[in-house]
């Protein structure tokens, strides 16, 4: 466990694209690989971050309101994993893709090894209802189109101790008619707003974990409005805004969730919500 000085000798690991920081060699894995530990230090653990893809924002393509925001996906980490010489599965969860004939798509499970992060969970409409995730899809309250409500949904789809992400907001004000506004999708660090009166809810917010670094990711999509109030801005940490007919894209492995679209002086089949973000791993350990 000592080198020949007598001092601790360290872990040696291949996979990802690695960089030093201070004392620790990360592995970071922004597509689908292996961790592969070829030795073990005197410390045989390592600090992990697991994100899942989050889910695209609804496509709203009626005559009467907004869709809900995408849910960031599933958020986990830990410090001290025990490891072995061995090799480790890494998949990243894919973002859910939006285009005009889809609606809200759900986010791609990652997994690190043992350990598994929920892609997010879609947004709603009136008639659709978002669905559970990593975090909830934004949810969107009743409307002509179908007299019921369409609430955010729960986060923490692998009911994970500490949990995964949370809930998405739901549409509140305005119980009838076509002037609703859309709750934000649910994000790693808090639930999504709800939409109230004619305004979109923002994404929940993202998190960051300090063991690895103070990045904030997997924020929730923005919930929108049909032809008044303010669309529902993106959640910290990389979600995508709401907008008129084409949601904004949720950036790029940090988990988080799209943009809702509604219709404003648009017409049928035009409409597009963003795409939700693909999810990301990071693995650390100490190197000197």
């Amino acid at each position: 466990g000592f080198g020949a000085g007598g001092g601790p000798t360290f872990t040696t690991a291949t996979g990802g694209t690695i960089t030093e920081v201070g004392d620790y060699k990360v592995h970071t894995f922004t597509g689908s690989g292996t961790f592969e530990v070829t030795s073990l230090g005197t410390d045989e653990t390592v600090d992990w971050l697991l994100i899942g893809g989050g889910a695209s924002g609804f496509r709203f393509d009626y005559f009467n309101g907004g869709g809900g925001g995408g849910g960031a996906g599933g958020y986990r980490h830990g410090t001290g994993l025990t490891v072995e010489v061995d090799t480790y599965t890494v998949t990243i969860g894919g973002g859910g893709a939006s285009a005009p004939s889809a609606e809200a798509v759900e986010g791609e499970d990652s997994v690190f090894g043992a350990y598994t992060a929920s892609g997010g969970g879609g947004g709603g409409n009136p008639g659709v209802a978002s669905t559970t995730g990593g975090s909830g899809g934004g949810g969107r309250g009743p409307g002509p189109a179908s007299g019921s409500p369409s609430g955010g949904s729960a986060g923490n789809k692998g009911s994970y101790s500490p949990s995964e992400g949370n809930a998405g907001g739901d549409a509140i004000g305005l119980p009838t008619g076509p002037y609703q506004g859309s709750g934000g999708g649910g994000g790693a660090g808090s639930a999504g707003v709800d939409g109230t009166g004619p305004s979109g809810g923002a994404g929940g917010a993202g998190s960051s974990a300090s063991v690895i670094d103070s990045t904030l990711r997997a924020g929730g999509g923005g919930g929108s409005i049909y032809s008044s109030g303010t669309h529902g801005a993106g959640g910290s940490g990389g979600g995508g805004e709401g907008t008129d007919h084409v949601g904004e894209n949720a950036d790029a492995n940090t988990g988080s969730g799209g943009g809702a679209s509604e219709r404003t002086g648009g017409t049928s089949g035009e409409n597009a919500s963003g795409n939700g973000g693909s999810g990301l791993v990071i693995v650390r350990y100490k190197y000197k």
